[in-house]
């Protein structure tokens, strides 16, 4: 009971100290993804959030961005190494970041508040893991969600929203 207790308690805390993590961390490879980035907090000494910036990893299809009420989305783009064809039409350029600055005051997630922003991608056919580098900027400091864990690192201090892309689901033939 008392093993029970601390892990439980452990795994509060963890989440308590959760900075900006994906709603559902784990999708099937070739799948189409609605990427929840989850900001639970703001940065240190209470500081509100104002703008949230996302670098995309190479390799997702058509990532397109929700605007957010209150918040100016801008967006970057970046050439892609090989073009695809999509519908008849030749892709040469995919999303490379995301950012939402905060129309105003009225608009600043406080520290004591939860808000999302949402992406919608196509995830690659291939399995593993994806690292999205979040810059989450106050209205005093900032932190830079970007950290990937290491042998001399194992649990960074601020470490990139990580989505683990599992093997495409296979349908099952029913009657």
């Amino acid at each position: 009971m008392k093993t029970y207790l601390t892990a439980t308690l452990l795994a509060v805390a963890g989440t308590a100290q959760a900075h900006i993590t994906l709603e559902q961390p784990e999708a099937p490879a070739g799948s189409s993804y609605r990427a929840v980035f989850k900001a639970g907090h703001g940065c240190e000494g209470g500081a509100a959030t104002k703008e949230i910036v996302v670098t995309l990893p190479e390799g997702l299809r058509g990532a397109k961005p929700m605007p957010k009420a209150g918040w100016t989305l801008t967006t970057k783009q970046r050439p892609l190494k090989v073009p695809y064809d999509s519908h008849g039409k030749a892709v040469t350029d995919e999303l490379a970041e995301a950012r939402w600055v905060a129309n105003g005051e009225a608009n600043y997630v406080q520290d004591a508040w939860y808000d999302e922003f949402v992406l919608h991608v196509s995830l690659p056919a291939e399995p593993g893991e994806l690292a999205f580098a979040v810059r989450q900027v106050c209205t005093q400091g900032e932190w830079n969600w970007a950290e990937l864990p290491s042998a001399a690192n194992p649990k960074p201090r601020a470490p990139a929203v990580r989505l683990k892309v599992l093997p495409a689901r296979t349908e099952a033939h029913s009657h």
